[in-house]
């Protein structure tokens, strides 16, 4: 099983930032540490992700106009769909 847990160090101790679900004391777990100062994006942020890239296209002239029509065309080879 794996799961994500954010967490801060309060100079002795891992404290999980979040209630930790599925987990009972005296379970091993493995700790991966990623340094940073910085909170992770909570899961507020990554909801306005979605909005965020419709409000911010990357304009690229090497993009096809109709990728999101014909997206099976572009990423499996299929045959394109009528237009």
């Amino acid at each position: 099983m794996s799961t994500t847990i954010s967490a801060h160090f309060d100079g002795q101790h891992f404290v999980p930032d979040e209630p930790v679900v599925g987990l009972a004391p005296g379970d091993c777990v493995e700790i991966v540490l990623v340094s940073g100062s910085a909170p992770p994006p909570s899961v507020e942020q990554d909801k306005n992700f979605w909005q965020w890239l419709m409000e911010n296209p990357i304009p690229d002239d090497g993009l096809p106009a109709d990728l999101g029509y014909q997206h099976d065309h572009y990423l499996y080879g299929t045959p394109k769909k009528p237009a």
